[in-house]
């Protein structure tokens, strides 16, 4: 029975909505059939990825420091209940275990959708001394919101696959200096790994994390202007470490309150940011690290010859812990090669009898959609050669996308035309403090965007933006307002 064939050709820039569903369906990368609303099924070549993102994430986080737990699901219904502004920003999207077996429990569990709440319970038990600060801590898990909005393959669900990483520290000094940290790490895995431009952004008062002082948030700017936030981290009040008893004592034997920071890194929502910004009209592009594989091999037929020679190949790359797939199927060459641009593999070797015959080997590269020969006996000089070429031109290419995208707005009738045509919108604001959130509510209903924040190297107010265009006052801050997803 001939398998049907596979087809995408969308233009990604027309039609990016068409592109995205598409893309995830026909890569195989998430299944949305599964028969409770909001959860998705995460499929083999979308897992592969995530597996090394996960990987890239935590050996950075170990390296400074940060130790691995695993902590339980539920979080009692009390642990939120102690944090007053912590639990009215997440009790609407808490999904509640009420009853186990044939009965009813005595107390609410939350399937976490955070968990500050539980690591804080036990960080009160753990620490004692300011010897024992900074206290790092992380884990790898899933969390679960009750997302009332249309869900989305990978970048809005119920349920999502995230780090969090949850410190204590002896001083406010000490927990800007993890802040600062959480922002590096995200530049050297993000950025430099996964290949994704952002903006770092203090947010307003009015969208910080519940029971922060502050949050900073990344914003990775989509080829269609809107931006996906992506990790956040932030500076916990101190009413967490008062109402979960996590003191110290210094060296003077002085009891005091630690300082908390937390950051959570969504692999699942940075994987759709990988998709979006990577991918192009054929398909997905992948990062040669987090590439689900690295290199497809192409039979040019089934030549008994010619396989062995695949098989060989594959393991001599292999033995240089390179991720290789051998496409040894009946289908057409050119259907395989297309299958293969499709799934975003980053080169692919195609091999016939001519090859063989000259002892070379025609590689296909997905950055630049073209051909390269080599020699056969430096394969592992020249992968080693065109991984490096190939994450620079990545990197290159979409940090090119913030190029001509922020422009200044000192109207309001201006702003529409701004965000509509694909652009951060960067004015001049009345207030980041709870008294500029009515005009940050007017940009919202209004022009269907947020305010972002400002930028961590603050900026001065100029004579080009230095009225708020909402409200006519004053600037006191530079903001960017952005639509988003």
């Amino acid at each position: 029975m001939k398998k049907e064939k596979i087809t995408f050709n969308i233009d990604k820039e027309k039609d990016f909505s068409r592109w995205y569903t598409e893309i995830v369906q026909k890569a195989e990368l998430g299944d949305i059939r599964y028969n409770v609303k909001g959860f998705l099924v995460f499929q083999p070549w979308s897992v592969l990825s995530m597996e090394k993102m996960f990987k890239h994430m935590e050996k950075n986080l170990q390296r400074k420091g940060h130790k691995p737990y695993w902590f339980p699901t539920l979080i009692p219904e009390k642990n939120f209940m102690l944090e007053s502004e912590h639990v009215k920003g997440f009790t609407p999207s808490v999904f509640w275990v009420t009853e186990a077996g044939d009965g009813k429990l005595e107390e609410k569990y939350a399937l976490r959708p955070t968990s500050e709440t539980a690591f804080y319970q036990m960080l009160s038990l753990w620490i004692r001394s300011y010897k024992d600060l900074p206290y790092k801590t992380y884990q790898r898990a899933n969390i679960f919101r009750y997302e009332t909005k249309n869900t989305r393959p990978f970048l809005r669900s119920r349920e999502f696959h995230w780090i969090e990483t949850h410190c204590a520290h002896s001083s406010l000094e000490d927990a800007k200096k993890q802040v600062k940290e959480d922002m590096e790490t995200t530049k050297e895995v993000l950025h430099d790994i996964y290949g994704l431009p952002f903006i770092f952004f203090e947010r307003p008062q009015w969208d910080k994390f519940p029971g922060a002082y502050f949050t900073y948030a990344a914003d990775v700017l989509n080829p269609d202007g809107k931006v996906v936030q992506q990790p956040s981290t932030h500076l916990i009040s101190q009413h967490f470490s008062k109402v979960f008893n996590i003191k110290y004592k210094d060296k003077d034997e002085q009891e005091k309150l630690c300082f908390m920071t937390c950051y959570g890194p969504a692999i699942s929502r940075i994987f759709a940011s990988v998709i979006i910004i990577h991918g192009d009209n054929k398909g997905l592009v992948f990062p040669w690290k987090i590439a689900p594989k690295q290199v497809v091999i192409v039979p040019i037929s089934q030549d008994k010859e010619i396989l062995k020679k695949a098989d060989e190949l594959k393991k001599q790359l292999e033995e240089k812990e390179i991720d290789v797939e051998i496409d040894s199927s009946d289908k057409s060459p050119g259907d395989k090669f297309y299958f293969w641009e499709m799934k975003g593999i980053p080169l692919r070797i195609d091999l016939g009898r001519k090859e063989i015959a000259k002892k070379e080997l025609t590689i296909f590269r997905r950055d630049l959609n073209k051909k390269e020969t080599i020699k056969e006996k430096d394969i592992i000089e020249e992968i080693d050669r065109l991984a490096k070429e190939y994450d620079k031109n990545l990197i290159k290419k979409a940090d090119s996308l913030f190029n001509n995208r922020i422009i200044d707005v000192d109207k309001k009738e201006n702003l529409k035309a701004a965000l509509e045509s694909g652009k951060i919108a960067r004015v001049g604001f009345c207030s980041l403090e709870m008294d500029g959130a009515k005009c940050a509510e007017v940009v919202e209903k209004d022009f269907q965007a947020t305010v972002r924040g400002t930028k961590l190297e603050k900026e001065k107010v100029s004579d080009k933006i230095n009225k708020c265009p909402i409200c006519g006052k004053k600037a006191k801050e530079v903001v960017y307002i952005a639509r988003q997803y």
